[in-house]
């Protein structure tokens, strides 16, 4: 296999829920584009919940936008979305589990517990929301 070069992708996304599954299909088609060595199903996941919440937590004043990273040593997913309020507790330590009962409030322990790092950001439109994931050695795409 050919090194592994540094590769971007920049797209807007419509504020709906539709965007989940495109967002999805974008990371997976990025990471097989250029045979990217990180956990393609692990990516996904994570993308499709900063992608849910970013629809479900903000006002749709305009679309979001999804940037996909790809570097030697791993990958790099992020969100933008125009509000600058910080996403609930990535960053933050959870006092309480999430109710059992419920369908929701899973998705940041998920971001938090398997990417190798997550975090937010403020930008001149509102904030970013990323997480990392580390290139895995010898991983390779199906055919």
């Amino acid at each position: 296999m050919t090194p592994l070069c540094a590769a971007s992708w920049r797209i807007a996304l419509p504020h709906t829920t539709a965007a989940v599954p495109v967002a999805r299909a974008l990371v997976r088609t990025a990471l097989a584009e250029v045979e990217h060595p990180a956990d393609c199903d692990t990516a996904e996941l994570l993308t499709a919940e900063l992608v849910a919440n970013a629809v479900e937590h903000t006002a749709g004043r305009g679309p979001i936008e999804l940037v996909v990273e790809l570097k030697p040593t791993g990958c790099q997913v992020e969100v933008h979305d125009a509000d600058p309020a910080p996403p609930g507790h990535l960053t933050r330590p959870v006092i309480e589990e999430p109710d059992v009962w419920q369908e929701g409030g899973r998705g940041l322990l998920l971001i938090r517990a398997l990417s190798s790092s997550c975090g937010h950001r403020p930008t001149p439109t509102g904030k970013a929301v990323w997480f990392k994931l580390p290139a895995i050695p010898g991983q390779r795409r199906p055919l």
